[in-house]
């Protein structure tokens, strides 16, 4: 059970997640009305310290992809669909691929530093494993190392697991997503990916080669 002191600091960092998610606020405002759209951000305050609240025993290594991005989208959409459901996910899927796509685009103008590629390409073999391994909630096949290409299988996934817990599976999709809207337009690099999770299918493929 918790301490009023541990609801007081959940419920500031709840607060202050939604406060931060200004784009999916801007966006709201252009198919809500101003009322609703408080209406939903309160509601997905509360939403969200109430998924921090049962989960205050999630590895560190997990919280940094569930506290951060899984329960406030999950928190969000679903308040959300309490007014809209279709417009709720129409909102989710084009803010989410425009912040993706940004990402992208800053990398893309990276891309075209002497040496980045390599670096950039490099940097995925101990990313993957500290980011996206077993101490994160993921579980993978790493291949062996080639030269100019990074190859991966993730196999288990928290996005799945916990958008499932919080009757949002179809946000799944949306994030495995954002990796194509991230490195599918890097000048000089190529990203593949043939299979998702969040799609369906028994695991999420991951490559990455370097191009002439």
């Amino acid at each position: 059970m918790l301490t009023e002191n541990q609801k007081s600091v959940l419920n500031k960092k709840a607060s202050k997640v939604i406060k931060s998610k200004e784009i999916f606020k801007t966006e709201m405002l252009k198919r809500f009305s101003p009322s609703d759209v408080e209406k939903i951000l309160a509601d997905a305050e509360r939403r969200l310290y109430e998924m921090y609240a049962d989960h205050t025993d999630l590895p560190k290594g997990v919280c940094a992809h569930t506290d951060n991005f899984i329960f406030p989208a999950a928190a969000i959409y679903l308040s959300m669909k309490e007014v809209h459901e279709t417009v709720a996910y129409e909102i989710m899927k084009k803010v989410m691929a425009e912040k993706s796509t940004k990402t992208g685009r800053m990398i893309a103008k990276c891309c075209h530093m002497p040496g980045f590629k390599k670096f950039f390409l490099g940097m995925w073999d101990s990313i993957s494993h500290k980011m996206f391994g077993e101490s994160a909630g993921f579980k993978n096949v790493f291949y062996p190392k080639e030269k100019g290409c990074f190859r991966m299988d993730i196999i288990q996934c928290p996005y799945h697991t916990y958008l499932t817990e919080a009757g949002c599976l179809e946000l799944n999709v949306l994030f495995c997503e954002n990796d194509i809207h991230s490195y599918g337009i890097l000048p000089g690099l190529k990203f593949t990916r043939t299979k998702t999770i969040g799609a369906g299918d028994e695991l999420c493929d991951f490559k990455m080669e370097l191009v002439k």
